[in-house]
């Protein structure tokens, strides 16, 4: 960080000794913001750092590879000082498990949502396009809260998680048999829960087996079968599931649509998980991300991984917005506190 502010200074030496008050006019930041950018206590954002550069002559490519080695030198110095410490409270592109409820923000109505499906329907499902966190719901979601619930229809015998492959029958049969349910009470139901459903049209081509495999859930539906299901389907396999009759039947007012996140889910993904390890994050990040990610389709994806990056480049126990542009989170660059 001193030695990108002294690169700065050095910079509008060279260009004349230029003074702030003509540098802020030509860079179109205050004088503050610019003096803090040479000032060595931390990094500029990189909108910053490329305008005081442009300002004084300097050429904008060179310098944001030298913005990038400073927080890329920052980064590696960080986790040289923690070791192997500290974890990161963000998954990367890794789907959430079912041991990480701790870190699971966000969903809590989508969850309480699915729980009441399920208090209804014996066989329900869950539609998502691609990208909106369908498995890491099932698994940090409803898995959770089934295993903790005292609420007698809620409390399982047995959760069994599985997605179908070729031969779904002949790998899940035995998944799919109550008998087989282990320690828990005889009573109970046990929950078999399928991600990623839309398997059984693109990877069983076996139609035969296919409709073996949907009978086998379906019979969910009976209540002497002690099972209950729930399915997560890509949106896109809507139609395929309606050819199928008894599958449309049963879905029929069983079936829950993820959408698009709120400001206020994506802001709790942001800034819970950081909390619960003790670190702050900047309200401009924050706001940047919530920004860039609103709407966007698939967006969750590259939200948690450049939030691990950003975590990776963290200052102090304050995740900044320096960090996300050091991960190259560039999106919309606004230039703030003209």
């Amino acid at each position: 960080m001193q030695r990108f502010a002294f690169e700065l200074r050095k910079l509008r030496t060279e260009a004349g000794g230029i003074t702030y008050r003509v540098l802020a006019q030509k860079a179109g930041y205050s004088i503050t913001t610019l003096s803090q950018a040479a000032g060595g206590e931390e990094l500029p954002t990189l909108p910053v750092a490329l305008a005081y550069a442009a300002a004084c002559g300097g050429d904008v490519v060179e310098w944001e590879a030298r913005w990038k080695q400073a927080v890329d030198e920052a980064a590696t110095s960080r986790t040289e000082e923690d070791g192997d410490r500290a974890k990161s409270p963000y998954k990367g592109l890794a789907r959430f498990e079912t041991g990480d409820r701790s870190l699971f923000f966000g969903r809590d109505q989508l969850t309480a949502d699915l729980l009441d499906l399920l208090r209804r329907r014996r066989f329900a499902a869950v539609f998502g396009p691609s990208g909106s966190g369908k498995s890491s719901l099932l698994r940090a979601g409803p898995v959770p809260a089934l295993q903790h619930a005292q609420e007698p229809g809620l409390r399982p015998a047995a959760i069994r998680i599985l997605t179908p492959g070729p031969r779904p029958t002949r790998t899940h049969a035995r998944v799919l048999d109550p008998a087989d349910t282990g320690p828990g009470s005889p009573d109970a139901d046990t929950f078999v829960i399928v991600d990623q459903f839309e398997g059984i049209f693109t990877l069983c081509h076996d139609g035969a087996g296919r409709a073996r495999f949907l009978d086998l859930l379906l019979a969910a539906q009976r209540p002497e079968s002690r099972l209950r299901v729930l399915i997560a389907v890509r949106a896109d396999f809507y139609g395929r599931c309606a050819e199928h009759r008894d599958l449309a039947d049963a879905l029929r007012d069983a079936n829950l649509l993820v959408g698009p996140m709120r400001p206020a889910e994506l802001r709790a993904i942001i800034v819970k998980p950081a909390a619960a390890e003790g670190l702050t994050v900047e309200r401009a990040l924050t706001s940047r991300l919530v920004e860039e990610v609103a709407d966007a389709p698939g967006g969750l994806p590259l939200l948690s991984h450049v939030l691990m990056e950003t975590w990776r480049r963290r200052r102090g126990k304050t995740m900044t917005l320096v960090g996300y542009e050091g991960a190259g989170g560039h999106g919309r660059r606004r230039r703030q506190d003209r």
